[in-house]
């Protein structure tokens, strides 16, 4: 049974992100190559139009009311800064990304900071307008899922 309480299976295959970019090269650049997103395909067309598709792993899309997104940002920043879209990536190790995305032009809006639902979480401002968390879980889903707190709407 699916999380929506039925038997259907999902219908979507690939959640795609679609961003315009002023500085396509400088938002490539920083997503590809300081972040480490693998490159899957690559357009262009006339009039100097181009796109690339970067893997961003597993996707997932994150609905949250305003009580929950304030109290992200007052954990994670300890103040309101979050537009009302910010992209989020899972990392291996929030300090060393965090350090390397300041090092390739993102601004730290706020320094990795444990979370009480025990992942590492960085804010920064990257390429393209957008707001970025890089986070890196420090219990394995089986440990969370028992905590208090932890759990689905389903």
């Amino acid at each position: 049974m699916t999380a929506a309480g039925n038997d259907r299976p999902p219908t979507v295959r690939q959640l795609r992100l679609v961003v315009e970019a002023d500085d396509y090269d400088a938002a490539v650049a920083f997503f590809r190559d300081a972040l480490g997103l693998p490159e899957r395909a690559a357009y262009s067309g006339g009039d100097g139009a181009r796109v690339v598709i970067l893997e961003a792993g597993r996707a997932t899309l994150e609905l949250a009311n305003p009580a929950q997104k304030r109290m992200i940002d007052e954990v994670e920043v300890g103040r309101q800064v979050a537009p009302r879209l910010r992209v989020a990536f899972e990392v291996d190790d929030s300090r060393a990304v965090t350090e390397r995305l300041v090092a390739a032009g993102a601004t730290e809006v706020a320094p990795p900071t444990v979370t009480p639902w025990q992942s590492l979480n960085a804010r920064l401002d990257g390429p393209a307008g957008l707001h970025l968390t890089v986070f890196q879980e420090l219990l394995e889903p089986e440990e969370r899922s028992t905590r208090d707190g932890f759990g689905t709407d389903a």
